[in-house]
């Protein structure tokens, strides 16, 4: 199992579940304690669901079996209780204190997750790849596109030829005029976007190399992509039908912005440049 946790994972897989399936996953997330002590039968009576959709359930998050899944399952609870969380995935204005520990909390398990599954040779591979391309795009569509341009510019204040933009259109048009020298950094929460995808085709013909982050890692954008980051998320503990975190993709942006302003020479010679250009606007 990965760093994600069953909470991570479960989060990460909810939207390729069948409907049974997501009872379960439902139903795990908001008894995790008495999910330990249960059995399939239990757990199936308890989800509306059957004993076989359970075991395929547990299959599909990456578990070899129930008790696997419980283990893990069990690991998390007592890191939560040995921590002094106690952390429910509650929301509510009228006790801001909790809430905000509630959000804390699971922002953090996100970050954890997502540095947890950082594989460092591949990473090495990326850093360097992203250290010598002629030219880095960031491409994502919809909720992703902050952190696309925030990439963006963070890249080019280090003196990394980087682009952006908001407009698919645009986006996949410059994608198309990339060449192996160059870089793709696709970055898609869910590894679904069909609009993604056809900028990603479009760059796999000019042999691009691509790097995608996203929080699904059996995505149509993580196969397609020659380097994969995988992001934790918890969003939908917190917003039940809805999940759109942006901090596991910026940390992994901000990772690898760091990691290359230690290793690139000039870095600092760029972005003092950079600073010394913007810093009239700053001055009263």
């Amino acid at each position: 199992m990965n760093n994600q946790g069953v909470s991570g994972t479960i989060c990460a897989s909810y939207e390729r579940f069948f409907d049974a399936e997501k009872k379960i996953a439902d139903f795990i997330i908001g008894h995790k304690k008495e999910v330990v002590d249960m059995t399939v039968a239990e757990l199936a009576r308890a989800s509306a669901t059957s004993d076989a959709t359970v075991s395929r359930f547990c299959r599909r998050c990456g578990f070899k079996g129930f008790q696997s899944l419980k283990m893990d399952l069990a690991k998390e609870v007592m890191e939560e209780e040995r921590d002094s969380l106690q952390v429910s995935n509650d929301i509510d204005r009228s006790n801001l204190p909790q809430s905000l520990q509630n959000i804390l909390a699971n922002k953090i398990a996100e970050m954890t997750g997502t540095m947890g599954m950082m594989d460092p040779d591949t990473l090495e591979t990326i850093l360097a790849l992203l250290e010598h391309a002629r030219i880095i795009q960031f491409a994502a569509v919809g909720n992703t596109i902050p952190v696309a341009m925030d990439g963006a510019f963070k890249f080019n204040q280090l003196g990394l030829r980087s682009v952006s933009g908001s407009i698919w259109e645009g986006q996949v048009a410059h994608a198309y005029n990339l060449g192996p020298e160059d870089v793709v950094v696709i970055i898609s929460n869910s590894g679904t976007s069909k609009r993604l995808l056809t900028l990603a085709e479009g760059a796999r013909e000019n042999k691009v190399p691509m790097i995608v982050i996203t929080n699904n890692e059996s995505s149509p954008l993580a196969r397609i992509g020659d380097y994969r980051i995988i992001t934790a998320t918890r969003e939908k503990l917190l917003t039940g039908e809805f999940w759109f975190s942006r901090i596991p993709a910026m940390l992994v942006i901000e990772t690898l912005y760091l990691l290359l302003f230690t290793s690139k020479k000039d870095a600092a010679a760029h972005i003092r440049r950079h600073e010394d250009s913007i810093r009239p606007d700053k001055m009263g």
